[in-house]
């Protein structure tokens, strides 16, 4: 769990239109005409509203022909829901710190003092750690063509094909016809403690 994603989440939530979105949505997906409809606002204040719970993942769109539907994802709702009971949970929060901790002895073991990875590791668990670090300085919902990723990636490793192949196999990232973009959290490869 990372602090920023959970405060991000109940940010972004603290808004009575927003609930209002995620109420109906969880009844089954809708277009945003039908959203504005039901809730008496105008379709670009609920563009606006839909933008920013599609930056938490919260709501995903799909479209059929001319129509675009938005989707609750219950999964990721789930899941920051339930992060609130862990914080209640001494030995969870133990486990946390300890994860932290071990994740910035790991980020500090193999990468330089400039931000450049040293080497990849080999242990699955701190592999893992590096790529979750190297993956903060990519955006959620940005498509990357392979060469920008490319460029991206030997700003900290020579090794970009190895590492973008990571990406995918860790599911971090999903390639289609040579465009990249990165995976909700919840798909990624979980660091096991």
């Amino acid at each position: 769990m990372q602090l920023n994603r959970l405060v991000s989440f109940y940010k972004t939530m603290g808004d009575p239109t927003r609930i209002r979105i995620v109420f109906l949505l969880a009844k089954g997906p809708l277009h945003g005409q039908a959203i504005a409809g039901k809730l008496g606002l105008t379709p670009p204040t609920i563009t606006h509203h839909l933008n920013k719970l599609r930056d938490i993942n919260l709501v995903y769109q799909r479209r059929d022909k001319n129509t675009v539907y938005f989707y609750l994802n219950e999964s990721v709702l789930k899941q920051q829901s339930s992060v609130l009971a862990k914080l209640a949970d001494k030995e969870e929060v133990k486990k946390m710190e300890e994860l932290n901790i071990e994740n910035q002895k790991v980020i500090d073991n193999f990468f330089t003092s400039d931000g450049k990875l040293k080497n990849i590791p080999a242990q699955r668990k701190k592999k893992l750690m590096v790529f979750e670090h190297l993956i903060k300085g990519l955006k959620m919902g940005k498509k990357y063509e392979e060469k920008e990723l490319n460029e991206y990636i030997k700003q900290f490793h020579e090794d970009y094909a190895t590492i973008r192949r990571e990406f995918i196999i860790n599911h971090y990232m999903y390639r289609e016809n040579g465009i990249y973009e990165l995976n909700p959290p919840e798909m990624w490869a979980k660091i096991e403690g």
